[in-house]
């Protein structure tokens, strides 16, 4: 059997990864005769992370903007598009018919809440589900994210790839209710946890500092023209806090979940100028789980930040971009400890931190609770991911 992996994986976000090797894992369990390979951002990081042959999805990623006068910039843009969707299609098309299962392996595949182009993954996904709907794959998006997407292009191209793969389940239920409402998701279609969440996790510690993930946070798509003060503007709140934890007399350790992040921590280092707030690079979530380890409490940005320090059972706090952190913190019963990052008030941000000292205890009690269930929840979606794509179903 053939099976292949597709998406944004190898990229440097270690959200989208982690959900890749907790497939992985399951694979080598359910299936180790398997032949593995995948079509996805950055294949050479994939083959000698993981050992999966792998392949570049998108012709056009990595490439620099074409320069010159301005309507031979236009020109040239609008040829490199076209020819870059000719090949991707061709590309995507002979990569999927020589398998018999594709799996999109979780990530926010189907949400708007990042910038993106129609011509960029929304149509290599579209690609790829029209082609195994063709050629008789099974293509299945596992565990995944999802929005109501108001950019018409983007979200037809979405809404298309989820309708026409072979199986579908969503990671919580505001994206079960959003695929719902674009008309891309199934009456048999299932909520199941993060992918995540199945990954082993680290022996429970208490460590002696504060973990705050920060973020290359520019707003949405809709907001490409103003993305520069959006960021300074966000930037410039989480220093604050910073600097509010630092006076009240605590270490600070600053956390990223991508690598586009890391000029933020680094911006945020050189703010505060302070030894007792540390940055320390990463790439894995093995990595990110073991700086996870030695602090106290989590207040995070990049969606897996929060789900990373929920899984080790710390007290946490969300700043969230979209519907899909709330909807994590209310399946955890910890809503309460959210904000909003269009809002974000630092003093606000503080004020709750110094509540969630307070109610430690509970809160932890609380979270742990959960992490059994979602563990069992875990096990249902692989036991039906195995009848569904082994097992014959017609």
């Amino acid at each position: 059997m053939r099976i292949g992996l597709f998406g944004r994986l190898g990229s440097g976000n270690i959200g989208n990864d982690a959900t890749l090797e907790a497939v992985l894992a399951y694979l080598k369990a359910e299936r180790p005769d398997a032949v593995l390979d995948s079509l996805c951002s950055g294949p050479k990081r994939v083959t000698d992370r993981y050992g999966v042959p792998a392949a570049q999805l998108g012709w056009l990623d990595g490439k620099q903007p074409p320069t010159g006068p301005k309507p031979v910039r236009l020109a040239l843009t609008l040829g490199r598009l076209v020819l870059g969707s000719l090949i991707d299609t061709w590309q995507i098309t002979s990569w999927v018919r020589r398998h018999d299962v594709v799996i999109v392996p979780g990530m926010g595949v189907l949400e708007s809440t990042l910038p993106q182009r129609p011509w960029e993954l929304p149509w290599g996904q579209f690609v790829m589900s029209l082609a195994g709907k063709v050629f008789g794959v099974k293509v299945a998006f596992v565990s995944v994210g999802a929005n109501v997407v108001r950019q018409r292009a983007t979200g037809w191209l979405l809404a298309k790839s989820a309708k026409l793969a072979y199986y579908r389940s969503f990671r919580d239920e505001q994206s079960l209710g959003a695929a719902q409402k674009m008309r891309m998701a199934g009456p048999s279609d299932h909520v199941y946890p993060d992918l995540v969440f199945a990954l082993p996790s680290l022996p429970a510690t208490q460590g002696d500092s504060i973990g705050v993930g920060v973020m290359a946070y520019s707003g949405g798509t809709e907001d490409r023209a103003d993305a520069e003060r959006i960021q300074e503007t966000y930037t410039a709140a989480m220093t604050l806090f910073v600097e509010r934890l630092l006076a009240d007399g605590r270490r600070v350790r600053l956390l990223i979940g991508d690598e586009a992040d890391e000029p933020v921590a680094l911006d945020v280092l050189s703010r505060v100028q302070s030894s007792r707030v540390v940055y320390e690079s990463f790439t894995s979530a093995d990595e990110l789980m073991n700086q996870l380890g030695t602090v106290d409490s989590v207040i995070g940005t990049r969606f897996h930040t929060v789900l990373f320090g929920l899984k080790l059972g710390k007290p946490t706090i969300a700043i969230g971009y979209g519907r899909k952190h709330l909807a994590l913190m209310e399946h955890f019963g910890v809503e309460e400890w959210f904000q909003e990052i269009r809002d974000l008030d630092a003093d606000r941000l503080y004020t709750q931190f110094v509540a969630l000292q307070g109610e430690r205890a509970q809160v932890v009690r609380t979270i742990d609770e959960h992490l059994q269930l979602v563990r069992e929840q875990l096990d249902a979606q692989f036991a039906e991911l195995s009848a569904v794509l082994f097992g014959g179903r017609s």
